[in-house]
């Protein structure tokens, strides 16, 4: 019988690999010997329990870290070189850049890289430098490229990051939605009517509540559309994070005494609070390919969204949502104000919504560009 390949899949912390590769990494398993690696958290057992995988825990810092990098640089590639896999497959930016380099050294085969996402477009300074830096150093020790969507792999070829030859698998997006389990179900319906308030229009944003998410334009462009309609409500749900990424003194008293504003943090299932709300706003500066923008549209949600990568890539203005110029404020208001008082508007949006994401971004589609592209790489041998 001949022996399995044998892939590692890496991310910096767990929860990536939990997001990213859910069953993804147990049906790769069937023809690869598959091991996972990341930083050791909790979610890391998880992952290794759900897919049925090896994992391998390597600490990686997601800020910039000089001293603590070169170690996880080193663990990993003690790692390479005892697991000698045919192919390493990273995700996020400083898994990337320390699996890449590792790989590169120890000459793994197949060394791929996948962008989900790109800091430096929003960076200044010697801050953007580095990260430019660090991304150049990344796509010269890859093999093989792969940016989450046709927006990422712009800025890749214009910031000059790299001369490689780059591919959108399928559609874009690295998961994919289930459509089983994004779907008005009975038991999310009923979980819903307990948040839902009828007589509202409810906005519901869902991510990490930084300045990055276009919070403080959001917050703003929330309590001037309350104070003329008092009828509506914004739900913000997502874990904030202070050390990184600190809101302003302003918008943080504004989330924390506004009567219309409801701040539930992190949630394990969020389709309740999507099915229990009317529109989604996601005003990010930056992104690669938001899952958020297509769960909420297969749930039936418009959007409005800024333009930026993968949110322009995934909203079609006027039928599935609006997109709006990043951070601002008065643009972001108009489209919530459109979305509350053009009823009729807002629910032809949301009958479009769920086909137009299970037509493009179902998981299954995902999947099989990705299957097929390592397909690729064995015939290429």
């Amino acid at each position: 019988m001949q022996k399995k390949k044998k892939i590692i899949r890496a991310t910096t912390v767990p929860t990536s690999l939990d997001t990213f590769c859910r069953e993804q990494l147990r049906e790769l398993n069937e023809r690869y010997e598959v091991v996972a690696v990341s930083s050791p958290l909790p979610e890391l057992e998880v992952v290794a329990n759900r897919e049925g995988v090896r994992t391998i825990a390597v600490k990686m810092e997601r800020h910039i870290s000089p001293w603590h990098d070169l170690k996880s640089l080193i663990k990993m590639i003690y790692v390479f070189a005892k697991e000698r896999p045919w192919m390493v497959h990273s995700m996020t930016p400083k898994a990337g850049l320390v699996c890449m380099v590792a790989a590169w050294i120890t000459r793994v085969p197949k060394r791929v890289h996948t962008f989900t996402g790109l800091v430096w477009p929003t960076a200044t300074g010697m801050t953007r430098k580095i990260l430019m830096t660090t991304d150049r150093i990344l796509c010269a020790c890859a093999t093989h490229i792969i940016p989450e969507g046709n927006g990422v792999k712009r800025d890749l070829i214009e910031g000059g990051i790299t001369r490689k030859s780059m591919k959108v698998l399928a559609n874009g997006n690295v998961r994919g939605i289930d459509l089983e389990h994004y779907n008005r179900t009975e038991e999310v319906m009923q979980e819903a009517a307990k948040i839902r308030k009828e007589g509202v229009t409810t906005f519901i944003f869902i991510g990490r509540v930084v300045r990055d998410k276009g919070m403080h334009e959001l917050v703003e462009a929330f309590v001037k559309l309350h104070n003329q309609h008092n009828d509506t409500r914004l739900i913000l749900v997502g874990r904030m994070e202070p050390e990184l990424d600190p809101l302003n003194t302003e918008t943080q008293q504004i989330i924390d005494t506004h009567d219309a504003i409801e701040a539930v943090g992190s949630q394990k299932d969020v389709r309740p609070w999507l099915v229990a709300s009317d529109v989604l706003v996601f005003p990010s500066y930056r992104e690669g390919f938001p899952n958020v923008v297509i769960e909420a549209g297969t749930l039936g949600l418009p959007s409005i969204v800024s333009d930026i990568n993968g949110c322009n890539e995934i909203i079609i203005p006027n039928e599935n949502g609006v997109i709006i110029p990043s951070k601002d404020a008065d643009a972001l208001y108009e489209a919530m104000l459109e979305m509350h008082v053009n009823e009729t508007d807002r629910t032809r949006m949301a009958s479009n919504a769920r086909k137009s994401m299970a037509t493009r971004f179902d998981c299954h589609i995902v999947r099989r560009a990705l299957y097929d592209f390592y397909d690729s790489l064995e015939e290429s041998e």
